[in-house]
């Protein structure tokens, strides 16, 4: 497994081995003990989560207040482009966002640690993704950032149309106005 850091250092892209031929392919998606070392700590997920989404479906910016989740993403059909926004007003790197291509033949993950939005793209006609969290999902605590907010302005990739947005989504909060970390 090799991780990088993004240019928010907490955030990392998680690249495992891949072992291929004409058969196929193989690879460990997660290893608990390279994990830990990656991240300089013991990391315990808790609940692994799957979804499905149609091209230009973007899901988020979302994050929970209390309870928050460190996400562990990828994407196993399909791609996504996938962002993490820095929401810890303490931070350095405050209200700064870090965006990787994540699809089914590039086999990376995103690390996103507690005290970030995160959000996706699709990409491609269809995408699954999946992502294990350090929390228990808790929709009292849920919040949402626009997912085209201002003052974050996120460089989302064209898809010739505008994104696709649940009614959550859609209503997500102004940077400036958003219950956040300290």
């Amino acid at each position: 497994m090799k991780a990088t850091p993004t240019a928010i250092p907490e955030v990392l892209v998680i690249e495992p081995k891949v072992f291929g031929d004409a058969r196929g392919f193989f690879f460990e998606s997660f290893n608990g003990k390279a994990f830990d070392e990656a991240v300089g700590r013991h990391v315990e997920f808790v609940q692994d989560n799957h979804s499905r989404s149609a091209q230009g479906v973007l899901r988020g910016l979302h994050y929970q207040i209390q309870q928050p989740q460190g996400k562990l993403v990828r994407c196993v059909r399909g791609a996504v482009f996938d962002v993490a926004v820095d929401i810890r007003r303490s931070s350095p790197t405050f209200g700064q966002w870090v965006g990787e291509e994540l699809s089914e033949d590039n086999h990376k993950q995103l690390w996103v640690p507690a005290g970030f939005a995160h959000g996706f793209l699709v990409l491609t006609e269809t995408a699954e993704f999946l992502y294990k969290t350090t929390d228990y999902y808790a929709p009292a605590h849920e919040r949402c950032i626009q997912w085209n907010d201002a003052d974050l302005s996120i460089g989302w990739p064209d898809i010739g149309a505008p994104p696709q947005l649940s009614a959550k989504d859609a209503a997500g909060a102004a940077l400036t106005r958003a219950e956040l970390f300290e």
